[in-house]
């Protein structure tokens, strides 16, 4: 296992537990560092609770006491930790030092590490940047906000293996000294803001993935996306350039049918399996990130003909006389759906709803006007349902279950529509997770055989 090296704290304090506190804690437990674990919803019962008294750490659960930070020097906090919780305002007035466990994952690391964020696609352009490499026949390790905690797998990264990380604005927000060798900055629009509360601290988190790197590092960047581009002369690293809009001599563009890396053809479009334009920023990020880390032609090519999509993420999940049912639970936000109906040309019933962030939907206009029918469930039913009705649409259903939604909507389907799940919106007010949602789609899909 890879030890901590850079790191000259004694005595830690683990806020949160879940996934990526746990694995914290048990990576400065094997350092022999002091750990100090609070967790509000943990009890003494759990498992993990139990595991981690025995290595050794303090647990202190159900509450946050401010002495929970005596005699601390740095805290790990679970992302999604507010930075208003008032045990970290406490460390901050202390100044002490506030990170997540991706910056232990950098430090724990012994090989180049890609780096991957934006408001949308990163899982599909970590996991095809990671097979690119792996089909290459490179040493991968793919983690990160992807469901493999980054820190437990850079324990097990050996220095000729790439680590191909998915970064969250949650978890970049706490990071010192994390520098990846290739940064890979895919969009940027308004998302999240009930936690960072401004479109800049959004955008200065996102940007903390290249804020650390030199020279000799690679920022891979969306040229179509204004934002970003007015954001990369602050980088130190080379920049590599995509666009599917136009020619770029020092990056990966689309041109025609075909994909092109610095003047090289690297695979034909109608050769990609993967739907959507969308899917398009995705795929040449992917094969920048990956032409930088040794892949070949040959290994991008292997995957793009057979990578048809990740769970929940536009997915294809059966045709059932002759509709076809697409799960896009991870469409979280207004962006995703947009892209999610722009994939289709055909007559499309789509499912949406969820959790109330306060925003409202007519961003969706423009992109209804092949939808013939939606099925709304959800705190944001009401809203959707104004603006199905501001687009004309006549056949608007309201639902309680997915599997209502899903029923309904084969009822006033005909042969050859396309029945899509894109919410539009966090599931949190039905649904732990997206991919709970997305389960309970493909559940109710089955139900219809």
């Amino acid at each position: 296992m890879n030890k901590l090296i850079d790191f000259p704290y004694s005595h830690v304090l683990v806020l949160g537990l879940a996934k990526s506190g746990t694995a914290a804690a048990k990576v400065f437990l094997a350092n022999e560092k002091n750990v100090r674990v609070n967790d509000m919803q943990a009890v003494e019962e759990d498992e993990v609770v139990k595991e981690l008294k025995a290595l050794g750490a303090s647990v202190i659960l159900g509450e946050h006491p401010i002495s929970v930070l005596d005699e601390i020097e740095i805290i790990v906090k679970n992302p999604g930790i507010p930075y208003s919780n008032p045990i970290l305002e406490e460390a901050m007035e202390r100044n002490i030092p506030i990170i997540t466990e991706i910056e232990l994952a950098g430090q724990l690391t012994e090989g180049p590490v890609i780096g991957i964020t934006g408001s949308n696609g990163k899982t599909t352009t970590t996991i095809l940047t990671a097979q690119m490499i792996e089909k290459s026949n490179l040493p991968v390790k793919a983690a990160g906000n992807i469901g493999h905690v980054a820190t437990e797998v850079a324990q097990t990264v050996k220095e000729a293996e790439t680590m191909v990380l998915e970064l969250s604005s949650f978890q970049l927000l706490g990071i010192e000294k994390f520098r990846p060798k290739v940064a890979v900055l895919l969009n940027i629009f308004e998302a999240h803001l009930d936690y960072h509360k401004t479109m800049d601290s959004y955008k200065k988190a996102k940007f903390n993935i290249f804020k650390n790197q030199e020279s000799d590092d690679y920022l891979v960047y969306n040229a179509d996306d204004p934002a970003i581009t007015a954001a990369i002369p602050e980088a130190s690293s080379q920049k590599v350039p995509f666009s599917i809009h136009r020619q770029l001599d020092n990056g990966v563009w689309l041109s025609g049918e075909s994909i092109y890396f610095k003047n090289e053809i690297v695979i034909d479009r109608k050769d990609i399996v993967l739907v959507g334009e969308h899917n398009l920023e995705n795929i040449l990020a992917s094969i920048a990130a990956a032409k930088l880390c040794g892949a070949t032609n040959k290994g991008i090519g292997e995957v793009l003909k057979t990578f048809s999509g990740v769970k929940h993420r536009l997915q294809f999940v059966d045709n059932i006389n002759d509709r076809l049912f697409y799960n896009d639970s991870k469409a979280t936000n207004l962006l995703a759906t947009e892209k999610a109906l722009t994939s289709f040309q055909q007559p499309t019933i789509l499912l949406a709803g969820g959790l109330d962030r306060g925003n409202e939907f007519n961003d969706l206009l423009p992109f209804l006007e092949n939808v013939k029918a939606m099925v709304l469930f959800g705190e944001t039913r009401e809203k959707l349902k104004k603006t199905a009705e501001n687009a004309g649409i006549e056949t608007i259903i309201l639902a309680e279950t997915m599997q209502e939604a899903v029923h309904e909507a084969y009822a006033v389907s005909d042969r050859n529509d396309v029945i899509l799940l894109s919410p539009a919106c966090a599931s949190w007010d039905q649904y732990r997770t997206f991919e709970e949602r997305g389960d309970m789609f493909i559940q109710a899909v089955h139900t219809l055989v």
